[in-house]
């Protein structure tokens, strides 16, 4: 029973994360268009061009930094007898690269090009963000103009009331006029809302160009329904800024170990070929040089032993942040979309109370007064539901971005 009951829990388990892994919520920017768009941009262009730095690094790493250093000498030899001999020595000779120093370059090399690939990532995850921010923010541009474009039907509908009640006789002129104005004002924000539609659109297009206008409309957010435990292991996997600073710090491992082997210098190995004496005397011999090591090469090692411990300490120090963030974005989704629950529920008693306040001032029961009241309190109310919908819309996809679970970023 117990058994049972385990495997049970476990299968759960398994398709909720795989639930989330394969999640595309609806109404999101598909993936083929928004990974275009990534792939465009030019700050992820230029990352992408730095992994080939990297990897153009990596292969002078791997690569001897010594050549061959041919060396050639004329001369002329005067005897007191008189005599003049023209002599020469040529030469070759090259340092020669330890073994020790050999390993620590290539290693370096990888954790360069590692450092390259992942601030690559990191530079298509800020695009990400700044991708779905202003996507969604053009979207709640469009959401405002139709909310605007409500609230002015709306009060065309309310002052068609007043005008049928001043007909009958039964309301003054000054309720006219009050309904006059509120509909004047009412169209000055349709005007502003249509203006930061447009606006939102230009700075989308100027930052993305070539993204279609498609208006889907704002899409809800979903509850982030995972432990927190769960999404920090799966953004803290996925994270390209701790990748980055792990990388650097592999880098640092890499010198620290070149310098450590840089304290016992290359030696230099030659080979040389003589003629002496008008070529009566012929010399062949090998050269060997090695410099004597001073307290320089001992401090430098030493450097960057200390430079090792500093790296891991602001590795750790960067997955604490992180962590925190992660809380912090888990409880900012969570939270955001409970406050768009109650921020959903009052703008659905506000706009109860805004249809029954028309239909009392139609009855004769309110005044005109009230019944603007009751419209402005619906708009507003629908208002912050946009708000709050922004809100949690923002944090919900943030953490999915930064889980890399949408959008194909966890190929990156």
């Amino acid at each position: 029973m117990k058994a049972g009951l385990l495997l049970i829990g476990l299968c759960a388990l398994t398709l909720s994360v795989q639930a989330v892994e394969t999640l595309h919520p609806p109404g999101l920017l598909p993936s083929k268009i928004a990974r275009a768009l990534l792939e465009q941009d030019p700050a992820v262009a230029a990352a992408r061009a730095g992994l080939e730095v990297a990897s153009q690094e990596a292969r002078i790493l791997d690569s001897s930094p010594y050549e061959w250093t041919p060396r050639l000498t004329g001369q002329q030899r005067r005897v007191d007898s008189g005599l003049n001999y023209n002599e020469w020595n040529l030469g070759v000779e090259r340092t020669i690269r330890l073994p020790g120093k050999a390993v620590a370059d290539r290693d370096l090399g990888k954790a360069t090009v590692e450092e390259s690939r992942a601030r690559y990532g990191e530079a298509i995850y800020q695009s990400a963000r700044e991708l779905m921010a202003a996507w969604v923010d053009w979207l709640a541009a469009e959401r405002a103009m139709e909310l605007a474009d409500i609230a002015r039907v709306s009060v065309q509908e309310s002052l068609a009331i007043v005008e049928k009640r001043i007909r009958a006789g039964d309301a003054s002129k000054l309720d006219e006029s009050i309904g006059r104005a509120e509909l004047a004002e009412q169209k000055r924000l349709h005007s502003d809302a249509k203006t930061q539609a447009a606006v939102a659109w230009s700075r989308l297009t100027a930052r993305y160009p070539g993204i279609p206008r498609q208006i889907t409309g704002l899409p809800r957010p979903l509850p982030a329904g995972e432990e927190l435990n769960w999404w920090r292991d799966q953004i803290l996997a996925e994270s390209a800024e701790l990748k980055v600073i792990q990388a650097q710090m592999r880098k640092t491992q890499s010198l620290s170990e070149r310098a450590r082997a840089d304290k016992l210098p290359d030696p230099t190995l030659g080979i040389f070929t003589s003629s002496e004496s008008g070529g009566q005397e012929r010399i062949s011999g090998v050269t060997i040089s090695i410099p004597l090591p001073g307290g320089a090469r001992r401090s430098r090692s030493a450097k960057a032993i200390a430079e090792v411990e500093v790296s891991r300490q602001e590795v750790e120090l960067k997955r604490r942040r992180l962590e925190a963030e992660i809380a912090a974005a888990v409880a900012m989704a969570r939270g955001a979309y409970e406050s768009l629950q109650y921020a959903s529920e009052g703008s659905s008693i506000t706009q109860v109370n805004a249809e029954r306040m028309q239909q009392a001032y139609a009855l004769g029961e309110a005044d005109v007064q009230a019944l603007l009241l009751a419209r402005r309190q619906s708009n507003a109310a629908a208002n912050i539901v946009l708000q709050a919908q922004v809100v949690a819309l923002k944090a919900y996809y943030g953490l999915l971005i930064d889980a890399r679970l949408i959008w194909e970023l966890k190929h990156e």
